[in-house]
């Protein structure tokens, strides 16, 4: 999961995503025609994205055309929601502790 929230981190491999998504699929060339990114960095940061394993891309001719594999976008998604939920107790729990000591001081006084 290191791998993928690495990957993720970057906000230009992130709109890599976003193209292919809507793509369906694309070759390297094609997203550095929508991205302000040239061909040869598009081409490292497809490298990141498959190491990570969210895109494949298999060869037509003399380019590859990737694609998004959603499996390990799905997996670290359904994590940051444990995650998330986990911050949301513990934060209600700090907010009736709060308001429970408040209470209190305001019936001592």
């Amino acid at each position: 999961m290191t791998e993928v929230l690495s990957a993720l981190a970057d906000p230009t491999r992130r709109r890599i995503l976003d193209a292919l998504a809507a793509h369906g699929e694309a070759t390297a060339t094609v997203l550095a025609t929508e991205l302000p990114v040239s061909r040869q960095a598009i081409v490292k940061h497809l490298a990141v994205l498959t190491r990570a394993g969210l895109v494949a891309g298999h060869r037509e001719g003399r380019e590859a055309r990737y694609t998004v594999l959603p499996a390990r976008l799905v997996v670290t998604a359904r994590w940051m929601d444990r995650v998330a939920s986990d911050w949301d107790s513990r934060l209600s729990a700090i907010k009736r502790l709060a308001e429970a000591s408040e209470a209190d001081q305001g019936a001592g006084d």
